[in-house]
């Protein structure tokens, strides 16, 4: 595709040669024999098992295109699907891309999108293997993550037992206020309305919590409060999370909510999208991790507390 070619639409560029511009050039990691090009990839799998995982992402749903450049939902998208890889104690292998646009779609905006797909998949040591381009009436991104255990036992969220420590790696509450403060049209607190477009998961250490014992985990992409209660009911547990141990995380974020008139617990508790990743362990959570909260027998039906007390606003985001 010529360098004039890429302020024309899809539909004038032709799904082909769109196509051939996003992949052309485009290096990919060893575990990768086959790239895009053929039916399909084929991708390496020494453990003999492979993870799994997919998202989406919807326009005006999941992203807004007057807030995010093309590059930043591109970025976005690989990174919630890596997340879920980190979270079961895996290595993100590859990625399969599905997008689907209006004919009227830039190529420079598909070409951006690609690019932070690129850009993403590389910084986890992965690559976007392949994937399909559909006409629709709005952005649709679907990203399927492949995964590798290493000869590792994937980290289930069902293996929380009573006297584990919960311990998170990451930052919390930074994506629900930066939605908080784009959404209110207020200025200023540029590295939080940036993490809302871009969120920063923690590579590596899913694989390092894993190799340290972790005994359950999942990433935050709902809120710590609802993800954590996945892991409470797979489990049978009851989990209490410190209110001192999220003091930074709420310090964090303390101004913005200042300026919105907002409660910064919310963001930390309720928030999702920062995609950090929370897990039990039976000894001393590994460097870079810290402790938050305590795993106990449930004494009724399993179920997260804060200091002790049902928390009393939202526990994390809803689809439906």
């Amino acid at each position: 595709m010529a360098a004039d070619e890429t302020d024309s639409t899809l539909a004038e560029s032709g799904e082909f040669a769109v196509i051939d511009r996003l992949v052309r050039g485009r290096s990919q990691p060893a575990s990768v024999t086959v790239g895009p090009g053929d039916d399909a990839a084929v991708v390496a799998a020494p453990d003999g098992r492979t993870v799994l995982c997919t998202d989406m992402l919807v326009q005006d749903r999941h992203f807004r295109l007057d807030w995010s450049s093309p590059h930043d939902v591109g970025r976005k998208a690989i990174a919630q699907n890596a997340a879920d890889i980190e979270a079961m104690g895996a290595r993100p292998t590859a990625y399969v891309v599905g997008f689907a646009a209006p004919a009227d779609t830039r190529t420079a905006d598909a070409v951006g999108l690609a690019d932070g797909m690129w850009q993403e998949a590389d910084s986890t040591g992965a690559g976007v293997v392949g994937g399909d381009m559909v006409r629709a009436p709005l952005w649709v991104i679907s990203v399927a993550a492949l995964g590798d255990l290493e000869g590792r036992r994937p980290v289930l969220r069902s293996g929380a037992e009573p006297g584990q420590r919960v311990a998170v790696c990451g930052e919390l509450g930074r994506s629900a206020a930066g939605y908080a403060l784009w959404d209110n049209g207020i200025k200023g607190f540029d590295g939080l309305r940036r993490r809302h477009l871009v969120p920063e998961p923690p590579y590596g250490q899913g694989r390092v919590a894993a190799q340290a014992g972790a005994t359950s985990m999942i990433d935050v992409s709902d809120g710590l409060l609802a993800d954590l209660a996945h892991i409470a009911t797979a489990s049978g547990v009851y989990i209490d999370l410190a209110g001192t141990a999220l003091a930074g995380d709420v310090d964090a974020v303390a101004d913005a909510a200042r300026a919105l008139g907002s409660d910064p617990w919310q963001w930390v508790l309720g928030g999702g999208e920062d995609h950090a990743l929370v897990a039990t362990f039976t000894a001393a959570p590994p460097p870079g991790w810290r402790v938050i909260g305590e795993v106990a027998q449930a004494d009724g039906a399993p179920r997260v507390t804060v200091d002790g007390a049902e928390w009393g606003g939202a526990a994390g985001w809803q689809s439906y």
